[in-house]
């Protein structure tokens, strides 16, 4: 009697099940696999600290790369403000202050955000100086509190919980390689270890013409609304609680950065009463805690010249290390720049 047939249907559910067994089974090893590649490599610095140093710079975000800096590295100073605080060299702020500068301004951040960053600065290291470049968003009667770039609360939190899974995405995963491949000298990290880069074009590149048509293209209308002089400006508030928390011998700078003359409000418009007042409050605020206050927002030889801007908001590499010796010269002398540069607004 011959061996009965075998039913090839009977057999198919049991295939599909160890076949998906299987396949679950490879897609656990390789999530598991991956969540620990990116928690050796790191991307986002969080076991960074005082004693530990951010490892490569990779992702072009500055709002999840910049919280590994504020929590590693030997900084005892640091930056904080827009574009237009970014080119402040650090290799130029440490000997001018005696201090180990990260720059940690943030391309377009809101008070909130760059307030957010100092917190987690402040809370991971003695200070000796800390220096706040402020925009017209400070003066705002409600600016917001994030931009469209993502900006990761739980990387700011004290000591990021879950922050090993919450990190884990494909744009993590990509920039953990190349961290891997920069600590094997394989690539260049994005932005220094310091938070420094240049995101201007190469000066060899400047064009006049089209540099003249970008400053005009950021012009203020002169009859454009602003929040009145006398409205709230709750960032000010914020700047002062944060400023509270230096401790008194370190040195404490703010300066209004110098946007070309174009792009300030004018003296008799609305634009203008407006950055008045945000000036007056701002000195006030300083004043009460021991901060130098320095104006550069003004219309002067050094804002009114095209030649210095790559648009409205940005100026160039030279006018960078002349802030510095500026902001060095105001800190030490308390008294305004000769040629109407800069206006110390309140000194100690």
């Amino acid at each position: 009697m011959g061996t009965p047939a075998r039913d090839p249907a009977a057999a198919r559910p049991a295939d599909w099940s160890g076949f998906a067994r299987t396949l679950v089974g490879c897609a656990a090893l390789l999530g598991i696999a991956v969540v620990v590649l990116i928690a050796m490599l790191d991307p986002y610095g969080l076991r960074a600290g005082p004693g530990r140093p951010p490892g490569p710079i990779m992702d072009a975000n500055q709002r999840l790369s910049y919280p590994q800096i504020a929590r590693g590295g030997r900084f005892d100073a640091a930056v904080f403000g827009t574009s237009t605080a970014r080119l402040l060299d650090p290799a130029a702020l440490n000997p001018a202050f005696d201090a180990r500068f990260a720059n940690l301004a943030v391309n377009a951040a809101t008070p909130d955000e760059q307030i957010r960053l100092a917190d987690l600065f402040l809370a991971h290291r003695p200070v000796r100086a800390i220096l706040f470049g402020l925009d017209v968003t400070w003066c705002a009667a409600d600016p917001p509190a994030r931009t469209a770039n993502a900006f990761p609360d739980w990387l700011y939190a004290e000591g990021a919980p879950w922050g090993v899974l919450r990190q884990v995405s494909l744009r993590s995963a990509t920039v953990a390689v190349q961290a891997g491949l920069a600590r094997l000298g394989l690539t260049r990290p994005r932005i220094r270890r310091d938070g420094y880069a240049v995101f201007t074009p190469p000066e060899d590149r400047y064009d006049p013409a089209r540099a003249r048509a970008h400053i005009r293209a950021g012009a203020v209308d002169p009859a454009a609304r602003a929040d009145g002089p006398d409205e709230p400006m709750p960032a000010i508030a914020r700047l002062g609680a944060i400023l509270d928390r230096v401790p008194a011998g370190a040195l404490k700078l703010i300066a209004f950065m110098p946007v070309h003359a174009v792009a300030q409000g004018a003296p008799g418009t609305p634009a203008g009463w407006r950055e008045a007042a945000c000036k007056a409050r701002v000195a006030a605020v300083g004043a009460r805690r021991g901060a130098v206050v320095v104006d550069f927002r003004r219309v002067s030889p050094l804002t009114t010249s095209d030649a210095n801007y790559w648009d409205a908001l940005h100026y160039r590499l030279p006018v960078a290390a002349r802030i510095v010796a500026d902001l060095k010269a105001a800190a030490t002398t308390g008294a305004d720049d000769p040629d109407g540069v800069y206006r110390v607004l309140a000194h100690p």
